[in-house]
């Protein structure tokens, strides 16, 4: 599983001019599966993401995690996060995951994210057209792949 993480003050989804997902302080997580991602992945990711220290504590050094702040967590999934673009200008998808594979695992990962977080995490819509706008704020983007554990 490949992850975009932002940390923002605030974000949402919106489908068909209708707001699905809608949080101040947090995350955004763009998430992208591919086949061979299991409930291992899951896990480990949903753990790295409720902890991962990337919010300021009193003195704004970066020391609290999502969970320490009591913020929300809006996942969204992304299938262009596993995109090749060595050859040619068009990328292939190829790497990944078909909804009958991802769909189960994306939602897997949502609720082992609850778990974690001991709250609800709000989400976009699998497959649909989704207009993401979010306050970026740091701004602090990290990337994380389960297959790559840095």
């Amino acid at each position: 599983m490949k992850v975009v993480i932002q940390r923002v003050s605030s974000a949402s989804v919106t489908i068909d001019t209708k707001i699905v997902a809608d949080i101040q302080k947090g995350l955004l997580i763009l998430v992208g599966i591919e086949d061979s991602d299991n409930q291992e992945d899951i896990n480990w990711l949903a753990t790295k993401i409720a902890n991962i220290r990337i919010f300021g504590d009193e003195n704004d050094v970066m020391n609290l995690s999502v969970k320490d702040i009591d913020g929300d967590i809006i996942v969204v999934s992304q299938f262009t996060l596993h995109a090749a673009t060595k050859k040619g200008n068009r990328p292939s998808y190829i790497k990944a995951s078909k909804p009958e594979i991802a769909i189960p695992l994306y939602e897997s990962f949502v609720i082992q994210l609850e778990k974690e977080l001991g709250k609800k995490v709000q989400t976009g819509i699998f497959g649909a057209d989704m207009k993401v706008l979010l306050l970026n704020d740091g701004p602090v983007t990290i990337l994380i792949d389960s297959k790559n554990r840095e």
